[in-house]
């Protein structure tokens, strides 16, 4: 790598790290993925829909109502998050209610949240 010894002064300090951890990189793709997952929860309206639908499955206006937001802006912010595989919909007559999509996100939420309160 260009530059590399300018800045260490050798190669690779620890050439055994630096391999055994080159073995185990996942491809950018996957990478590219999970900057994506973060940028989505990087939004306190969508993880504030998300720690809602950890405690219940809600219809659009049940978060509407509680997030004091339209219907609308509340069916934009469940698009991006249902296009990230956050959140599922099942319908019920007219009604389409929301629930988290896996227990990885309440998981991923809830460790979010105990991180922040520390």
């Amino acid at each position: 790598m260009p530059g590399r010894e300018a800045v260490c002064g050798v190669m690779y300090l620890h050439r055994e790290r630096v391999d055994k951890i080159e073995s185990l990189m996942e491809d950018d793709g996957l990478f590219f993925r999970l900057a994506e997952f973060y940028k989505v929860l990087g939004d306190p309206t969508r993880t504030k829909i998300l720690y809602a639908l950890s405690i219940s499955e809600l219809c659009v206006c049940d978060i509407s109502y509680l997030l004091k937001m339209s219907e609308s802006a509340v069916s934009h912010q469940l698009r991006i998050l249902r296009n990230m595989r956050l959140v599922k919909y099942r319908k019920e007559g007219r009604i389409v209610h929301y629930s988290l999509d896996d227990r990885h996100v309440k998981i991923l939420l809830k460790q979010g949240l105990d991180h922040a309160k520390e």
